[in-house]
């Protein structure tokens, strides 16, 4: 069987392509075609004439992943596969870039970067995921457009608490924990302190979960206002970016639902017994993960998502220890905030994160932990198929800790034991001498004598 290898560089309304054999070389020079019917026909001709030729050929195509002008071309060869000897993925830009710094490549073209996509797939096979047609995709454009409205959301929040601190500061006390339904109705109708001292108790207590005391009290609070932005012009703004997050808010609700009701899938239901996982968080991670089997274990998972923990460690010091947050943005945003809630609501998260706070550690870097913790604890519910069960979690930790007891042997010293005349620094002298103080401890609990090594 003879294996050839599809590079495809995506670009707006155009892709380049290289065709290389299992040694890295060229089957032809390099191609452009348009992202239309006749450029998809035309790639499907030049595949099949290749497959003509060589009778026993396998065909693997890769594309970079672009914020979605790779769709059309990634489904296009997905559909290829119904008839054509061809496996297709979808790759992380960032192995294909650092593979051809690793190549010492001069220059960039959209054909080298084409031929950089193939070099990468004959190089590094064991990162690369072939795929079928993906029964979640239309859920997932809806998923990244309620991201979408989401953010514009935010944004507008974010311009909105900026133009209060000028035309009503003391109404952002109101903010400390989010901007609330019943303060964006008072903003729409008093935009600024001076419109809300004028205002009547009976026009704000008529809005819902507006008291009459708080009525008062806003009342009274606008009258005393350092305020320095009192103008229409200030007011009509603000006006204006209220209804354009009551707009948005209203927005995202009905695409959740739809959401809701389009995605009740079992692995939905099975990730909401976990407690502090809702509906929208339980969807957005099944359609962030897709398939549990694409990640052989719970820390490929981890690091998918970006919570795995990274250092550096160099001669005498290490340093660095921090969350890597190099993975996917949303479904690390989406445990964080159930880390949030399992905090106070989850009885399992909750004595890990207070066991840690309690050691000292800080509050955001325990809720790392915590996040780090769920993400794991998932992996296990959808690959053994099981509901949240704390009691199999205690179960396996109490594994794990008496596991840790034994004692490990230091592999990289297997050839040579360490030599007191070394040249070594201060810092790794002082290193050996707690290590071997630590040994002798162990090795008198377990009743091992240690032979000194002879010498030559």
């Amino acid at each position: 069987m003879k294996n050839f290898y599809l590079g495809a560089d995506v670009s707006k309304g155009y892709c380049d392509f290289m065709l290389l054999d299992a040694k890295k070389r060229r089957i032809e020079e390099d191609f452009q075609l348009d992202d239309t019917f006749d450029g998809h026909q035309k790639l499907y001709h030049i595949l099949s004439a290749l497959c003509d030729q060589h009778p026993d050929a396998q065909i693997y195509a890769a594309v970079e992943s672009t914020g979605g002008y790779e769709n059309n071309w990634l489904d296009a060869l997905v559909k290829f596969q119904s008839s054509l000897p061809l496996k297709t993925a979808r790759l992380n830009p960032c192995g294909v870039h650092h593979n051809s710094k690793a190549g010492l490549e001069r220059n960039i073209t959209d054909a080298i970067s084409a031929e950089n996509v193939a070099k990468y797939i004959i190089e590094h096979p064991e990162n690369v995921s072939y795929q079928q047609q993906d029964p979640l995709a239309a859920l997932k454009k809806q998923w990244s457009f309620v991201k979408m409205l989401s953010k514009q959301k935010t944004q507008l929040l974010n311009q909105l608490e900026s133009n209060l601190y000028a035309a009503n500061p003391e109404i952002l006390d109101y903010c400390k924990n989010g901007v609330s339904n019943w303060l964006l109705s008072v903003l729409a109708r008093f935009p600024t302190a001076a419109k809300l001292a004028k205002a009547r108790k009976s026009s704000l207590s008529s809005i819902a979960y507006v008291s009459d005391q708080k009525a008062i009290e806003l009342i009274r609070t606008a009258k005393k206002s350092v305020a320095s932005a009192t103008d229409k012009i200030t007011a009509q703004i603000i006006k204006a970016t209220v209804g354009q997050i009551q707009q948005l808010a209203k927005a995202i609700e009905v695409q959740e639902k739809i959401l809701a009701q389009s995605c009740s899938i079992p692995q939905v239901r099975l990730l909401k017994t976990f407690v502090g996982i809702s509906d929208i968080s339980a969807i957005g991670l099944i359609l962030e993960i897709g398939s549990v089997e694409r990640f052989a274990t719970a820390k490929k998972l981890a690091s998918f998502f970006g919570l795995h923990p990274i250092y550096k460690k160099s001669g005498d010091g290490t340093w660095g220890f921090h969350m890597s947050k190099k993975g996917r943005v949303v479904p690390r945003q989406i445990l964080y905030m159930v880390a949030m809630v399992a905090v106070q609501r989850n009885p399992l998260i909750a004595e890990i994160y207070f066991k840690h706070t309690a050691e000292g550690m800080k509050k955001k870097a325990a809720l790392g932990l915590c996040m780090h913790k769920i993400c794991r604890i998932i992996y296990g519910m959808l690959k053994h198929n099981m509901a949240f069960d704390p009691h199999v979690d205690r179960k396996n930790s109490k594994k794990t800790a008496q596991g840790k007891t034994k004692i490990r042997k230091d592999k990289t010293r297997r050839y040579q034991s360490f030599d007191a005349k070394a040249p070594i620094s201060a810092r790794q002298n002082k290193k050996r001498k707690e290590r071997k103080q630590s040994q002798s401890v162990d090795n008198a609990q377990c009743g091992i004598i240690e032979a000194p090594v002879p010498s030559s």
